[in-house]
């Protein structure tokens, strides 16, 4: 049986002040391991709001996020660290790569972060993921020596360091030309037929066909969801 890796129950993101807004509006939504699943809607509909509640970059003021079957309301915010270091990869439109190291260092920070190997061993599996990815000239050049879909490959090597069971993208194909744009998304498409979970924001409905399913928010709402021809393929 497969197992819900992000199930979202009543949840709710509201911003007070001078003006109030609801900014997720109760939704109820489960995403499971292996399905490639991409959020689309208007600018302002909350998908993006949605997508930091699932990769506990916010907290929600309402409901509960289960990550991999485990509640996250009252976790203290080093343990939501710890989890969101250790389950989810985070591939953003802007590469967010430190300039002044390679691809290869970049790669390395979150295995760092975490701490569960060795330095060797860091290094082998970093050299490895930039090599399975095609980068294999681009191992020890600087970001600003790279072209921008070869960035944003090496920003998903880096979501990819720690082996999450999550990788959660917002608009990451949003500054690439056509080429690197396919580039990217059939990377992803590839990443979750190895059964991981891939959540994307994108504006771009030809990529979100590409998708196992389709979930459009309006007004922080699930206006529709369904699956894709793709998937049904």
């Amino acid at each position: 049986m497969t197992s819900v890796a992000v199930q979202a129950a009543g949840l709710v993101k509201r911003v007070e002040g001078a003006v109030s807004a609801t900014l997720v509006n109760g939704i109820d939504l489960q995403v499971k391991e292996g399905e490639f699943v991409a959020i689309t809607g208007p600018s302002g509909s909350g998908k993006s709001s949605l997508l930091y509640l699932m990769g506990l970059l916010d907290a929600p003021t309402e409901g509960e996020l289960y990550i991999c079957g485990q509640a996250t309301s009252r976790l203290s915010d080093s343990q939501k660290a710890q989890l969101r270091l250790s389950t989810i990869g985070f591939v953003f439109q802007f590469h967010f790569l430190l300039p002044e190291f390679p691809a290869l260092n970049n790669v390395l920070l979150p295995m760092r972060a975490l701490g569960r190997l060795s330095q060797a061993e860091m290094r082998a599996k970093a050299t490895a993921l930039l090599q399975s990815l095609g980068l294999d000239a681009a191992i020890n050049k600087l970001p600003n020596q790279l072209s921008g879909g070869q960035r944003q490959r090496v920003a998903i090597a880096r979501a990819l360091a720690n082996n999450p069971q999550i990788i959660i993208a917002d608009e990451p194909t949003g500054n690439l030309d056509s080429v690197s744009t396919d580039q990217v998304f059939s990377i992803l498409r590839d990443v979750a037929r190895q059964n991981r979970t891939v959540i994307v924001v994108t504006h771009d409905l030809g990529l979100a066909a590409r998708a196992d399913r389709t979930i459009r928010i309006v007004d922080g709402k699930i206006a529709e969801a369904c699956e894709t021809e793709e998937a049904k393929g």
